[in-house]
């Protein structure tokens, strides 16, 4: 039997409530680019993750929510929208032709995460998961072209499938709002105390940026 939408929105919130407490800060560089995925994300909205969160909190949850928002439009694809579930299955056979698929198979925290650090200026790297990646994708025959009406036939089955997942989502959200208050106390007990501690070593450092024992160029 299929689950329910509060089953799985529940079973999505007890599975990050259970990573949460493993969660840490990161300790490199952020990228300046913002996640396409939580960037203004209603469903952090509803679940009370504002700005304040780190973004790798927030990433654990839409990303498990997302995943039940993609599951229900799939199988609402497989029912009712034949030609865009045709051209579907001929791109995952084409991608399971590729043997360096470094995206898949991804823990949810990491799922559509940047496979590559940003570059150091003026260090280049020598290759990159993305670009080997894309080298892979580049050696697989592309898909054979469509005619201009079955094109035309394809847009409006992604259209459909659109308002599908657009329903979907504001479902999900209005469920995600009876979780709220444990999302946000499982923050103050294992999130905020973290942040806290980083800020806090990082006053002190500015406060004094040299080791107090080090006399300095000054003292010669």
């Amino acid at each position: 039997m299929e689950r329910s939408l509060e089953t799985q929105v529940g079973q999505a919130v007890d599975a990050w409530l259970a990573w949460l407490p493993r969660w840490e800060p990161a300790n490199h560089r952020g990228r300046v680019a913002p996640c396409r995925r939580c960037f203004g994300s209603p469903v952090l909205s509803a679940a009370g993750l504002g700005a304040d969160v780190p973004h790798g909190v927030q990433h654990g949850l839409s990303t498990r929510v997302k995943s039940i928002v993609d599951h229900a439009v799939a199988e609402y694809t497989s029912r009712n929208l034949p030609m865009l579930q045709t051209e579907l299955d001929q791109q995952a056979a084409r991608n399971r032709r590729r043997s360096y698929r470094p995206a898949e198979g991804l823990e949810p925290e990491f799922e559509g995460m940047p496979l590559d650090p940003e570059p150091e200026p003026g260090a280049p790297f020598l290759f990159t998961l993305t670009g080997l990646a894309a080298e892979e994708d580049a050696a697989i025959p592309a898909l054979p072209p469509l005619s201009d009406a079955a094109k035309a036939a394809l847009r409006q089955e992604v259209g459909l499938a659109d308002d599908y997942a657009n329903m979907i989502g504001r479902e999900v959200c209005a469920v995600l709002l009876h979780h709220r208050l444990r999302i946000q106390a499982a923050v103050a007990e294992y999130v905020e105390p973290q942040v806290a501690a980083m800020l806090d070593d990082l006053s002190r450092f500015l406060d004094a940026p040299f080791d107090p024992r080090d006399p300095g160029p000054l003292a010669s």
